[in-house]
């Protein structure tokens, strides 16, 4: 198949191109090329997606095209400029176009959605609401212009794995790696629910061939925090299982960035956020591997990209301490 990554130089955009070259496909990836580099053997094109005319580098046909944008503008001037052009569309929205992050094991197709953003909005960045929202834009952008007979909308979890620029996954390999008593977030059996990147570009590249349409969730089963540490953490490591409640009372923030513990978010308000039901994606093909195998990936990752791979976020050694201190005196 001729396949056009829209991106495809940084995380799911290069795995989706990765895996399509694997599998023998002509692949064209089209980006700014200021974020990263296109992996080997694809043919890259440079483009500027906020200028409406900025695809027209990209010429003929495809039989199908993979976009990660997050810009309604960006998405609206890629389905006029590819317009009578492309087979089958794939557009990698995200969780957070949800507008119920409390309720558990919420599935796809009667989950409420939230409101979109209006179609020229420009920074979906601001918070994860809008980031949502813009999201939900584009979703709808691409199957008005395609039709819903040739769209695979995947909307995304927390993706994890090897070349994560995150740093949200990496946080716990890398503070597993480091050994001694271990601060854990909230109860061991608070839900969490990830995917390997490779996993969900294997998915996605597969969708294209077999034309698979409609909206999945693309992560994996949930899991336990417990079960999610097991694997992380090595054996004989102490874990300190410190509330939600006192972490942040100790200035602890979730989910990710300085001073955070991440993939812990704050519950109930979040106890949906990592529940969702996906037994239809696996039933249409989703396959993830264990876990174990995703650590041991992203630890050698981390080993061979040197210092400055991966983005450095959550706690300090001196900030666990701290909190760990705390804990203990209460």
């Amino acid at each position: 198949m001729r396949i056009l990554v829209l991106g495809g130089t940084v995380f799911l955009g290069r795995a989706v191109a990765r895996h399509a070259l694997a599998a023998g496909h002509d692949v064209t990836c089209a980006a700014r090329g200021s974020s990263g580099d296109p992996v080997d053997g694809v043919r890259f094109v440079r483009v500027d997606r906020a200028d409406p005319a900025g695809l027209a580098a990209l010429t003929g046909d495809f039989d199908a095209v993979v976009d990660v944008a997050r810009h309604p503008g960006h998405v609206r001037h890629a389905v006029a400029a590819l317009a009578g052009r492309v087979g089958h569309f794939t557009f990698v929205s995200t969780g957070s176009v949800y507008a119920d992050t409390a309720t558990v094991g919420q599935r796809v197709d009667t989950a409420p959605l939230l409101a979109p953003a209006p179609p020229d909005a420009e920074d979906p960045e601001l918070s994860a609401e809008s980031y949502g929202a813009c999201k939900v834009t584009c979703e709808q952008l691409v199957t008005e212009a395609f039709g819903a007979d040739r769209v695979f909308v995947c909307r995304a979890g927390l993706i994890v794995g090897p070349e994560d620029p995150s740093g949200r996954f990496e946080y716990w390999v890398r503070r597993a790696a480091r050994g001694g008593e271990v601060l854990a977030p909230g109860s061991p059996d608070d839900a969490v629910q990830l995917v390997d990147v490779r996993d969900l570009a294997a998915w996605i590249v597969a969708a294209a061939e077999r034309g698979l349409t409609g909206t999945y969730d693309g992560t994996g089963a949930p899991t336990t925090r417990a079960a999610l540490l097991a694997d992380v953490v090595p054996d004989g490591a102490e874990l300190s299982w410190v509330p939600q409640e006192f972490l942040a009372e100790q200035g602890v923030q979730p989910w990710s960035g300085p001073r955070s513990l991440p993939l812990w978010l704050p519950l109930p308000e979040y106890a949906g956020f990592l529940t969702r039901d996906v037994s239809p994606s696996l039933a249409a093909g989703l396959r993830t591997r264990p876990l174990a195998e995703t650590v041991r990936d992203t630890s050698a990752w981390l080993a061979t990209a040197g210092p400055e791979a991966g983005r450095r976020i959550g706690l300090t050694e001196a900030e666990e301490a701290e909190v760990l201190a705390a804990w203990r005196a209460r």
